[in-house]
């Protein structure tokens, strides 16, 4: 038989593994030998923080990334195809949502291998959840243009959507980008969009408001390389 692939979620702000796993999480790690990750250093420091009776050095891990091929995913998973399970950790939160680890999953249905996601903390809804805005009908646009014109016409183009549809508009940007992204959307919306900042999820000087761009001009939040989700909507 195959083994089984786990999805296992892990935190989004340090020390709160107690606050925000369900015990399933730490169970699961704790019952694995084998896991894709996204960065070897840190998957080993929360395997240890969630299961410490591992031993970190007899566990074989395989770092799987946005620069790994198809074909590199395809050996590492040779093991689960040959019948042991193995675990997915990405850098934080849960794997496969803005992350390497769906290229794991895809080719894992196409193995033929089950697929086991387990509970934890999502930034791009918790966002959702506390901004207020539309969650019948919302998209997700990963990061936004990093040269200035291109990302100009992306901001229009989701204000737009959000207007026309009314479906909330969410993306994210490199934390030390956060600042000029801000700087951007105030500039090009429109006064009564409504803008979502959600930064530092789940950590104690975690953000979450919504406002108007109106409102937003001139009380911009310091948010310079900490991890935040932006959303749009009307």
């Amino acid at each position: 038989m195959k083994g089984t692939l786990y999805l296992i979620p892990t935190v989004l702000a340090d020390d709160t593994a107690a606050q925000v796993l369900p015990a399933q999480v730490a169970t699961q790690v704790a019952a694995l030998s084998y896991f894709l990750v996204e960065n070897a250093r840190t998957a080993r420091r929360f395997i240890k923080s969630v299961a410490p009776a591992q031993v970190i050095e007899s566990l074989r891990i395989s770092v799987i990334d946005k620069d790994s091929t198809e074909a590199q995913i395809q050996e590492a998973l040779k093991a689960v195809v040959a019948g042991q399970d193995a675990g997915v950790i990405s850098e934080a939160g849960c794997p496969g949502v803005a992350d390497p680890g769906a290229e794991v999953a895809r080719l894992a249905h196409k193995l033929g291998i089950r697929v086991v996601p387990l509970v934890g903390p999502s930034s791009l809804l918790l966002a959702l959840m506390g901004s207020g805005m539309n969650g019948q009908s919302f998209a997700f646009h990963g990061y936004l243009p990093i040269e200035r014109t291109q990302r100009i016409a992306a901001i229009k183009t989701l204000e737009k959507q959000a207007l026309s549809q009314h479906q909330t508009q969410l993306f994210i940007e490199t934390p030390y980008r956060n600042m000029q992204l801000l700087e951007d959307l105030l500039a090009q919306l429109q006064p009564a969009t409504r803008l979502c900042i959600a930064a530092n999820l789940t950590a104690p000087d975690e953000l979450v408001r919504t406002d108007t761009v109106a409102n937003w001009k001139g009380k911009l939040p310091q948010i310079h390389k900490q991890p935040a989700v932006f959303l749009i909507g009307r």
